[in-house]
């Protein structure tokens, strides 16, 4: 069963239709391309703006501008949860940006996944005057998947 809703594929078909990528789409929204992927996918909330310019972009029926603007239920993939608080973070952090990361990763480099293998992984303490942050930097090799 496919996790995306009606609305997300008719976003995702729009997109692909129109070949629009999601940094033009930054360039029109001035968001984050990741952040406009999560909201293609369902798991993020535009502004009523935001839905406009983005539905225009898609050539898409400016009536759908509410459903884009309504909160979502985040996380649709079916979840074996975690027990300790930290690391379901992480696993929430995927349930709601891992379908948008991966078309993002796949857009920029085709059909492949980043190793765990070949890969790095550094936490680093940010200072921030409304409290410290915890910053993720994973940085693997792109694998592209082979083709016999």
């Amino acid at each position: 069963m496919s996790p995306l809703t009606p609305l997300s594929h008719t976003l995702l078909n729009a997109k692909r239709r129109k070949g629009i990528s999601f940094t033009e789409l930054e360039s029109l929204l001035n968001r984050d391309e990741v952040w406009i992927a999560s909201l293609l996918y369902g798991q993020a909330t535009a502004s009523p703006e935001e839905a406009q310019i983005l539905l225009a972009a898609l050539d898409l029926d400016p009536s759908l501008a509410s459903e884009l603007s309504t909160p979502p239920v985040k996380g649709c993939l079916d979840p074996e949860l975690p027990t300790d608080p930290l690391i379901y973070r992480f696993y929430e952090i995927m349930q709601v940006y891992g379908l948008p990361l991966k078309d993002v990763i796949q857009e920029k480099f085709g059909d492949g996944i980043m190793s765990a293998i070949d890969f790095t992984l550094e936490v680093d303490k940010v200072e921030h005057p409304a409290g410290d942050r915890v910053k993720v930097t994973m940085c693997g090799k792109f694998l592209a998947y082979k083709k016999w």
